[in-house]
């Protein structure tokens, strides 16, 4: 399973265009290399049912040296009627051989080549974004993540916004007070949204590229699958290992009685947080007035404990997990269906 979104979507549009592009060239200048146009009666249609779609394929009567010609053309419109006068190419030495007068070649070549300045265009603008978000960074001075300092145990609470394509993620504690956030300033279909990751407990702002969320297909044998997206070009997955991050998840019910996924987040070896998927009300008083949906797991909602004071690398790790879906830390399914084996045995 692939999901054409983000990075996979241009590669997608790439190829398809470059296809279209070849098809095109051939039907235009090569398909009827030799042959010659005279104008033809459509005579009859026949209608086609392919996969769903609906086809109709002309048939065609035409003069080629005082001998009349009844044939079946090889290509289809919706336009074409009865009695309507279209151009054709024949091949003079066999006549019976006809094709269209080129005009669906001249398409498919104006086409592939819209789709492949998009892509071109898109890739420009991506390269565009990171370099001015590297400018950015280092103007502000915000290469990093803050280094890890524990303090007293606390209870907070991650959120996702919802109803809307420009969605963010905060985290809050006990009196709805917001310690980080992940505002969206850029909204795309193709390149990466802008993202500023805020830290209200510091009073700096980090600027990110945060990728559409992408699915595929990563252990044939387990039929797993792979969740990401990438932040700032990089598999956020890899990211987080790359900055110490382990996650240890289980399926199982939380303090709130939600039967979905707990789990236990590490840096660097030590344990920095719990989190445990919630309703879309995590606080307590809110999932005690809403009863039903407290009982089910919803995306992107959690009821977090910690001890850490720099909130950055956890909020970031949450908001992998909020934006993918995953349950493990690699991105996939089985790291929480093994833990839960693990916890039970």
């Amino acid at each position: 399973m692939i999901s054409l979104r983000g990075p996979k979507l241009k590669i997608f549009a790439a190829v398809l265009a470059v296809i279209c592009l070849a098809a095109g060239i051939y039907f235009t200048f090569f398909q009827s290399r030799g042959f010659e146009k005279t104008t033809a009666e459509i005579v009859d249609i026949t209608a086609n049912d392919v996969g769903g779609d609906t086809t109709y394929t002309p048939t065609v009567r035409y003069t080629v040296n005082g001998v009349i010609y009844t044939e079946t053309l090889d290509q289809s419109s919706g336009s074409y009627k009865v009695g309507k006068t279209i151009t054709i190419k024949y091949d003079p030495r066999d006549p019976s051989v006809i094709h269209g007068g080129g005009g669906f070649g001249i398409y498919l070549m104006v086409v592939s080549a819209a789709i492949l300045a998009v892509v071109i265009v898109s890739a420009l603008r991506e390269k565009q974004a990171m370099a001015a978000l590297q400018e950015r960074r280092e103007m502000d001075g915000r290469q990093g993540y803050r280094p890890s300092e524990q303090g007293e145990e606390r209870e907070l609470y991650f959120l996702t916004d919802l109803g809307t394509p420009k969605y963010g993620h905060r985290l809050e504690d006990g009196q709805r007070r917001v310690l980080y956030e992940a505002k969206m300033t850029k909204f795309t279909l193709i390149t990466p949204f802008g993202f500023d990751f805020i830290d209200h407990q510091h009073g700096t702002t980090t600027p990110h590229l945060v990728g559409h969320s992408e699915e595929s297909q990563w252990d044939a044998l387990l039929i797993d699958s792979h969740y990401t997206f990438e932040l700032d070009g990089v598999d956020v997955f890899k990211h987080l290992k790359d900055n110490g991050i382990t996650v240890e998840s289980s399926l199982g019910g939380g303090s709130g009685k939600v039967l979905w996924v707990n789990y236990r987040i590490f840096r660097d070896g030590v344990a920095i947080a719990r989190a445990e998927s919630t309703g879309p009300y995590p606080h307590e008083e809110d999932a005690a007035n809403h009863k039903v949906a407290s009982a089910v797991g919803s995306q992107g909602f959690y009821r977090v404990w910690t001890a850490e004071k720099n909130l950055d690398l956890l909020f970031m790790t949450l908001v992998a997990f909020a934006r993918t879906g995953a349950l493990d830390s690699k991105g996939g399914t089985f790291g929480a269906i093994v833990g839960t084996v693990k916890e039970h045995l």
